[in-house]
C-alpha cells in the first residue's frame, strides 16, 4: 500500500460499467442466437456437451478464453 492508503495502480482499475453492459447484452445476444436460429442443432451441441468428458470441456473452454483474451488485446490495443 501506498502513503495514502491505496493499492498502486488502483487508478488504473477504474471500471467502465456502460463498457461492460454493452459487452454483457452482445454475449447474450451470441449466446442465443444458435438456439433460435436452429433449436435442433443447439439441442445437439448441448447434449454433445453434456456427453464430453470434464477434461475435454476444460480444454475447449480454456482454449476459448485465450482466443478472447488474444482477441481483446487486438482490438483494444
Amino acid at each position: 500500500m501506498s502513503a495514502r492508503g491505496r493499492l498502486p495502480g488502483a487508478d488504473r482499475m477504474n471500471i467502465d460499467w456502460h463498457d461492460l453492459g454493452t459487452a454483457f447484452a452482445l454475449y447474450l445476444v451470441l449466446e442465443g442466437l444458435l438456439p433460435f436460429v436452429s433449436p435442433a442443432t443447439a439441442q445437439r451441441a448441448f447434449r454433445a456437451m453434456a456427453e464430453a468428458g470434464g477434461r475435454h470441456l476444460r480444454a475447449v473452454g480454456l482454449a476459448s478464453m485465450v482466443a478472447g483474451c488474444a482477441l481483446l488485446y487486438w482490438i483494444r490495443g
